[in-house]
């Protein structure tokens, strides 16, 4: 094989090698940003980028409500800057599930209530929920949460989100009851123990709420995941 033959294939081998190099480098480099950040400066960026988003989808949900307790099970719907929420609510109602469709906007909450003709407007804390318009609120919603979160520490870093391509930290701790009840009204407990899933962006992804959200219950979990971060959705009274 000539010489030049030789130069040009061993300069494309050093190239070939130096692209993951420098890949890994940039990899590298976010990676120790985030690695630096303390979890209070991790949870004060995460509750930035959720009380500043147009608009997400929200989706609580607990496997554990406490038998013979008026709650929620589940809510799923899209939060708005607005603010404004659309979306679903499913409550025990006497030992019965109910889906109750729900809009809220201009702090005013609308719910189609079964057997009840058109949409009514409701008191939310009559079911001990929250005016879910508020949830992504800086004052009275999750990053009102995130930010008071106390003593938090670092755990594991996991794979998630779609296909795997997002890197999701949890960060534990705890928030004061009089903090929680401005989130979720019913809740009843002095302390709340709280695990926040954070994705490397600063985004957060799931909340695991644990304690006593009904008075003269057991401690029992809310679990409340955050997708479609920049959603906009014209969100209108019925």
């Amino acid at each position: 094989m000539t010489a030049p033959r030789l130069r040009t294939l061993g300069a494309l081998a050093a190239a070939l090698l130096l692209v993951p190099s420098l890949a890994a480098c940039s990899g590298d480099d976010a990676s120790s940003e985030v690695a630096e950040q303390s979890p209070e400066e991790v949870l004060a960026e995460a509750a930035t980028n959720l009380s500043e988003t147009t608009g997400l989808q929200l989706d609580l949900s607990t496997r554990n409500l406490p038998d013979g307790v008026t709650g929620i099970t589940k809510a799923a719907g899209v939060a708005t800057s607005a603010p404004a929420f659309e979306g679903t609510i499913t409550v025990v109602l006497s030992g019965q599930s109910v889906d109750v469709p729900v809009v809220a906007i201009d702090d005013t909450v609308y719910a189609q209530i079964p057997f009840t003709p058109g949409w009514n407007k409701v008191d939310p804390t009559d079911y001990g929920a929250p005016d879910p318009a508020r949830l992504i609120d800086p004052s009275t919603g999750f990053p009102a949460l995130l930010d008071l979160t106390e003593e938090p520490t670092k755990g594991e870093s996991v794979r998630g989100g779609a296909d795997n391509s997002e890197v999701l930290t949890t960060y534990t701790g705890t928030v004061p009851g009089d903090a929680m009840a401005d989130v979720i009204p019913s809740a009843a407990g002095d302390t709340f123990e709280v695990e926040w899933q954070v994705t490397d962006e600063g985004e957060l992804r799931k909340a695991d709420l644990s304690g006593v959200f009904y008075a003269k219950s057991e401690e029992m979990t809310y679990t409340v995941e955050f997708s479609g971060y920049g959603t906009e959705k014209d969100i209108t009274a019925p």
